[in-house]
């Protein structure tokens, strides 16, 4: 059987490799709009976690199986249809992620200065659509909507030591800009309360051990919750008591920092807070500051829903980074899509209604959890398509040309494959760039660049 993967990160990775290991005899071909590979991995993963990054050397097993083969800057439903696809291959997984960002949908989230987390991140981890961001790094407050891992990211990439950040991966232009930035201080705003909060304990401990920052937690906002967070799951229970006693402790250390010196930058959470409105300059030219709604919570645990109480505030600040969630996108028109969801309809992993087609990652589920919440995921997909492989669900019998036809049809619409080996020379020439500066690479985030050192 020949099956056809769409999209290179975590999840079009992990269900090559689950079914190249399961499966004797397939053929796996992974196609990818970018010449690089590793999707999120290299680009949402923070430039300060080097660890996380270590599946790379997993998947690059997976890609150099004789039975699997890589094709990079290949877009599909552009270059490419799905249903072409679907003539060329037995089965084909769509594992594109999500490729867009969740809007506030409120007035003024198009000013200057207001910037999504997707793109902000993509700009200092050199995501190739985000190289000219440039935002503006001019104030002193910055206000991060949103109380996830990649909230606490950008808190920390914008108040971290720049002597941390110079041994790192970031970019070149973003380390840049972070030393002229003039942010000292970087407010984490959620709609709900402490109990809600989506980052997990590692980031948090992170985040508060920061070297010369310094956390601001109002101990009235854990007034009560003893009581509440004792029957909640242990995870939840020990990131409200780390809350709690951060809350507790910096209210001490900063009476005593008030004598002496303070902290030069200091980061800090509030809560039931709603954004409505960004507040724009005198001028107009940019944003000052978030109007925000009051709320109150209903019902409790995860499930707790924020309703506003009709009292606002206004949040001053000059930056402001909306962190609600990443969305999938329609690929083609051949393909169901729930646009109300952001995902294409299925169950484990089985398209509705397309026979042979499978989805895996965010476009399957949404844009939740960490890598191995996707590796799950998509061994789950694997093993669908696997068992519609056993049960003559899917039909083999038909020959199949795979890469050859899709060649053809690349070869006619002016469209260069980019293989792994190809991807090796990009990685060999960012490593040695990155030795120069004394990092552990230093990223190539113009794909005409990219295609140039591999003579394309």
């Amino acid at each position: 059987p020949r099956v056809c993967v769409v999209g290179s990160g975590p999840a079009g990775f992990y269900t090559a490799q689950h079914i190249l290991k399961h499966h004797g005899g397939a053929l796996v071909d992974i196609y990818e709009k970018l010449p690089v590979p590793f999707g999120l991995v290299r680009f949402g993963v923070a430039p300060d976690h080097p660890e996380v990054k270590n599946v790379i050397n997993t998947f690059t097993q997976t890609a150099h199986s004789e039975r699997c083969a890589y094709y990079g800057n290949v877009t599909v439903g552009r270059d490419v249809t799905v249903p072409e696809l679907q003539q060329a291959y037995h089965a084909v997984v769509l594992s594109y992620g999500a490729e867009d960002n969740r809007v506030l949908g409120i007035p003024g989230e198009n000013l200057p200065g207001v910037y999504s987390a997707r793109a902000f991140v993509g700009w200092y981890n050199g995501l190739p659509e985000n190289r000219d961001l440039k935002p503006d790094l001019s104030c002193e407050t910055a206000l991060i909507l949103g109380h996830g891992n990649v909230a606490l990211d950008i808190a920390r990439i914008l108040l971290s030591p720049l002597q941390l950040l110079r041994k790192t991966d970031i970019t070149d232009s973003s380390l840049a800009a972070l030393a002229c930035s003039k942010v000292k201080r970087v407010w984490l705003v959620g709609r709900r309360g402490p109990l809600q909060v989506a980052f997990t304990i590692k980031e948090l401990r992170e985040m508060i051990n920061l070297p010369g920052a310094r956390a601001v937690l109002d101990p009235a906002d854990f007034t009560g919750l003893e009581s509440a967070v004792k029957d909640a799951p242990r995870p939840r229970k020990r990131l409200t008591e780390l809350m709690m006693k951060t809350a507790l402790e910096k209210r001490v250390e900063m009476q005593a920092a008030a004598a002496g010196a303070a902290a030069p930058r200091e980061w800090g959470l509030k809560f039931q807070r709603s954004p409505r409105e960004v507040l724009p300059s005198a001028d107009g030219r940019r944003a000052r500051g978030v109007l925000m709604a009051l709320t109150r919570l209903e019902g409790s645990g995860d499930s707790a829903k924020a309703i506003p109480t009709g009292e606002v505030e206004e949040l001053e600040c000059g930056l402001v980074l909306s962190s609600i969630g990443y969305r999938s996108l329609p690929l083609d028109p051949a393909v169901p899509f729930d646009s109300q969801r952001g995902v294409i309809p299925n169950s484990s992993g089985r398209v509705e209604g397309v026979p042979g087609l499978y989805c895996s990652g965010w476009v399957k589920r949404g844009p939740t959890g960490v890598i191995i919440t996707t590796m799950n995921d998509s061994f789950d997909t694997a093993q669908s398509l696997l068992e519609d492989l056993q049960g003559g669900v899917l039909d083999v019998s038909p020959f199949r040309e795979g890469f050859g036809l899709v060649e053809s049809i690349l070869r006619s619409r002016g469209v260069r494959p980019v293989s792994f080996s190809d991807w090796q020379k990009i990685d060999a020439a960012e490593v040695a760039r990155g030795k120069a500066a004394g990092k552990p690479r230093e990223k190539i985030v113009d794909p005409a660049e990219m295609l140039q050192i591999i003579g394309h």
